[in-house]
């Protein structure tokens, strides 16, 4: 009866040992497609809403603008926290490629001093660098 209990106990161990390896090569699997597609930067689909037009070898929206709004104690912390809520958002919502702020078409900032503080407001068109 011992052998019996123990070749059960056995089998039903094979079965969860078989799961659980199941179960990590199915996440060894998600993480390598997603590594491939963060490294790719993959896009969201949401740009192609949009109009495009090629500028040299970029591709960007043809008259959509993307703002962002930055304070800080200086200009250049305000500017600095300007572009980077005009990247996480254009990231966010058309993917990383098109969240490139250093190669987007048609840039204007504009700031102001007020009282202890600098304010400036970023607009430009995403770019994507293909």
């Amino acid at each position: 009866m011992q052998a019996a209990a123990s070749q059960s106990h056995m089998q039903r161990g094979g079965f969860v040992m078989k799961k659980g390896i199941a179960a990590a090569c199915g996440l060894a699997l998600l993480a390598i497609c997603s590594g491939d597609a963060l490294s790719q930067g993959a896009e969201s689909g949401m740009a192609s809403i949009h109009q495009w037009v090629k500028v040299g070898r970029m591709t960007c929206l043809l008259d959509h603008f993307h703002d962002g709004n930055g304070t800080g104690a200086n200009r250049r912390q305000a500017e600095q926290a300007a572009i980077r809520a005009w990247v996480e958002f254009t990231a966010w919502e058309y993917g990383s490629p098109w969240g490139r702020y250093a190669i987007a078409a048609s840039k204007k900032m504009d700031c102001s001093q007020g009282s202890g503080s600098w304010t400036c407001a970023v607009q430009a068109r995403p770019c994507r660098p293909y």
